[in-house]
């Protein structure tokens, strides 16, 4: 097959739908399949040069974007002029991301050249820490360009059933909705030897370690995880809070928040796969302290690490992990929830191998391999 993936952004921005694409399109590269993915000529930041290019045998194929409307969204109609979306015998269109122009750009393509065309959601649909800039086209999206696009598709993929109230405002023919979670490489099922990676950051091994993993974003929360540190970190010196990710917007705000603690640590990216699994493999509790999630990869990777986690009970969460099984719910913002909660996972090493146990079994069915596998059998048919 001939595959066309399109997205806001790729390769090289950080980032879950990022990774989703790059999983899929690696699989379908080994499988003997031609893909293609084209986004805009933007890494959120700045503008990515070239404009074509191959990485890990996949075509990158970026366009100018015309308007930046906030970090996530940029305008790029351009990719309507695009010469190999056009003139290539394309066998599926598979779009990232609802609620974008791109969307109805491939789906009219799709439509006029008779391909098929698949869509991911990503689970765009929460609001309220959305810019003004973006909240009104907003209006105009939801009103309009989602009803058309939907309709322009062949298979809609929710990645979560917390999804489906929201789609069916806008798809009356319900068949062509199917829930498929993202997934996660094996690689986060093997035991590391000889584990490095406290060494690296001067962690000591008797310390009890606390992870954020994740875009250092408002709707992520970080600052949450930074507020209730710092008051487990009057009562108690044995444990070390790490925060690893991109910076998007809250980087200085942390930083200024975990000011003279020096057992808050925050760093930026990791982008080796081999060293994120040394990160989960080394601590002892994960956190997810979120204002909005769909359904985010880092679950899934903590859980194959056998890590408890304490999350917010948002979105797309409550439908993978249950409290009290998994790990610990608390709500968006209860600080002091937030510290009890760390501190009796911590504590508690009865809980925590349960947990731990009831984690390494689930993630099992989260096995990128797997997911795959009915990705390619949605195309196929």
């Amino acid at each position: 097959m001939k595959i066309a993936h399109i997205s806001m952004f790729y390769y090289p921005t950080f980032g879950g739908v990022e990774k989703v694409i790059e999983e899929l399109a690696l699989r379908q590269i080994k499988e003997g399949h031609e893909v293609h993915v084209f986004c805009s000529d933007s890494d959120k930041y700045k503008r990515i040069r070239p404009l074509n290019e191959i990485v890990n045998n996949i075509h990158i194929h970026r366009h100018r974007y015309w308007l930046r409307l906030s970090l996530f969204t940029f305008i790029w109609p351009t990719l309507l002029f695009s010469r190999t979306l056009w003139f290539n015998d394309f066998d599926v269109f598979h779009s990232h991301v609802s609620g974008h122009l791109y969307n109805l750009i491939a789906g009219i393509i799709a439509k006029l050249k008779g391909i098929r065309f698949v869509h991911t959601t990503h689970c765009p649909w929460t609001e309220s820490f959305r810019p003004l800039s973006v909240r009104i086209p907003l209006l105009f999206t939801n009103l309009i360009f989602n009803r058309i696009a939907f309709k322009l598709m062949d298979k809609i993929i929710a990645i979560t059933p917390w999804e489906l109230p929201t789609l069916k405002k806008w798809i009356k023919d319900e068949s062509k909705i199917i829930v498929l979670p993202n997934g996660m490489d094996k690689v986060f099922f093997t035991k590391v030897k000889d584990n490095d990676f406290r060494k690296k950051f001067k962690i000591p091994e008797k310390e009890k370690l606390v992870l954020f993993f994740g875009r250092y974003n408002i709707t992520k929360g970080p600052e949450k995880l930074i507020l209730a540190a710092k008051e487990i970190l009057k009562e108690r010196k044995d444990i070390t809070f790490l925060f690893v990710g991109p910076d998007e917007g809250m980087l200085n705000q942390m930083l200024e928040l975990a000011k003279g603690e020096n057992k808050i640590i925050i760093q930026g990216p990791i982008r080796d796969r081999k060293e994120v699994v040394k990160m989960y493999q080394s601590s002892d509790v994960f956190v997810l302290p979120s204002f909005r999630e769909g359904l985010p990869l880092c679950l899934f990777e903590a859980f194959a690490s056998g890590l408890p986690v304490v999350a917010s009970p948002v979105n797309g969460v409550p439908y993978e992990m249950e409290d009290n099984v998994n790990g610990i719910f608390v709500n968006y913002g209860d600080i002091e929830r937030l510290k009890n909660s760390i501190l009796k996972i911590l504590d508690d090493k009865k809980l925590t191998l349960k947990f731990s146990k009831n984690n390494t079994e689930k993630s099992k069915k989260y096995d990128w391999d797997i997911i795959y596998k009915k990705y390619m059998e949605i195309y196929s048919n």
